[in-house]
């Protein structure tokens, strides 16, 4: 048997937790069976074993005189031709996010093949995406709720997830399986070393607050930056974040760092995205990590954090909820979302003071910051392995091939 993924990210390119499921999963699976992976970039065609990646090098410039708004999701339906150019020879295409979605549908009908597609986020809950592409939204909506009602086979990375797919969309429940996102626990996990935070600037004899993620809505860094005045004012707050989702938020963004730096001098803003190797670094000795998104399907973040032995403050939504054990490898903080803003909370400022009060009572109590620590390793090496995860997602294939 043999599976042909189709992504936009894929390593070097991988910009959230949809590039880093595709990454570990592929590598797993490759162990059970072949795997071939088409995704966008310039990577070299390479073969490892049953593992099989080749990039799609688009024309960057095909749509450079398109509405700016319009270029991704043109760019997209592009890439999704591109993707089925050359000949499938798989038994089944498997889809991660909306931008692979059309590649998936193509390959369904033209090879008549099942498809599979892993919901990592769904886009009639991101409607602050609108900033980012305009009316090219409407075509990413459309281009999911098609590929999602056509699809053999869906698999939810969270039981939340399954609960808004049905909710959602014209699909028979039957057709969703629950199938959670992992981990390698032997690349994350505790290191002594810290001479990376030395280079960003970090004092490894300090405690401090962790935020890793892009500068998107949906991560809800902004609702940090607000809280960051409630925090103890000795903790320093590393704030791990690039990849703006738009100028708007950049600037955003800046102001708010800008703003908090006027009166306390250690937050610590890494404007990029940082190597898995420093990551693990900020991980393993920051005192809390927080998770303050708006929206999460799952979180492989925290999964990352906590297998580092790091406690988690996240908010109380989508799969977050099913990840941290609330009081005991961490704490969830309720998000009330205001209906006619949907990346605000309905009392921005009650959220704000809600997040730092369980950060600060970490910070003060280091017993507690080991033991729920201890707990988090614990948690992630018995329920989020990659090979389980990979065994299950090989049982679902062989149902429908």
């Amino acid at each position: 048997m043999k599976a042909l993924f189709l992504t936009r990210e894929y390593p070097p390119y991988v910009y959230g937790g949809a590039g880093v499921h595709v990454e570990y999963l592929s590598r797993e699976l490759a162990k059970l069976m072949e795997v071939e992976v088409r995704c966008i970039g310039d990577q070299p065609t390479s073969r490892d074993g049953n593992l099989l990646v080749r990039s799609v090098d688009y024309d960057r410039k095909r749509f450079e005189t398109c509405d700016a708004k319009l270029k991704s999701p043109f760019s997209t339906l592009a890439n999704c031709v591109q993707f089925n150019a050359d000949p499938i020879d798989a038994n089944l295409v498997h889809c991660h996010t909306w931008y692979a979605q059309f590649g998936g549908l193509l390959a369904q009908k033209a090879y008549g093949i099942p498809l599979v597609i892993t919901t990592h986020s769904l886009e009639p809950l991101r409607p602050w995406k609108r900033e980012q592409l305009g009316r090219g939204y409407d075509l990413s909506v459309w281009i999911e709720k098609t590929a999602m009602e056509s699809a053999d086979s869906i698999i939810a990375v969270s039981q939340g997830m399954k609960q808004d797919i049905v909710r959602l969309f014209d699909v028979d429940e039957k057709r969703i399986s629950v199938i959670y996102n992992g981990i390698d626990i032997e690349e994350y996990q505790p290191t002594p070393a810290t001479d990376a935070l030395v280079r960003y600037g970090v004092d490894p004899g300090k405690p401090y607050v962790l935020f890793v993620g892009r500068i998107t809505r949906q991560k809800g860094i902004m609702h940090l930056v607000n809280a960051i005045q409630h925090i103890n004012r000795d903790a320093q707050i590393v704030l791990c974040a690039g990849a703006p989702d738009t100028d708007e938020i950049r600037r955003e963004m800046a102001a708010g760092v800008q703003e908090i730096q006027k009166t306390r001098d250690n937050v610590v803003w890494i404007e990029k995205m940082v190597p898995k190797k420093d990551i693990i670094q900020l991980y393993s000795h920051a005192a809390v990590f927080c998770c303050p998104s708006i929206y999460e399907p799952f979180g492989i973040i925290n999964l990352e954090a906590m297998a580092c032995k790091t406690p988690v403050v996240g908010s109380a939504v989508g799969g977050i909820v099913e990840i941290i054990r609330h009081g005991e490898t961490g704490f969830l903080v309720a998000f009330e979302q205001h209906q006619e803003s949907p990346f605000e909370a309905i009392d921005p400022q009650r959220f704000a003071r809600d997040l730092a009060a369980p950060i600060n009572r970490l910070l003060d109590d280091e017993a507690l910051r080991t033991s729920m620590g201890e707990k988090s390793r614990q948690r992630v090496v018995d329920t989020f392995s990659w090979r389980s995860i990979a065994l299950e997602v090989q049982s679902l294939y062989k149902s429908l091939v």
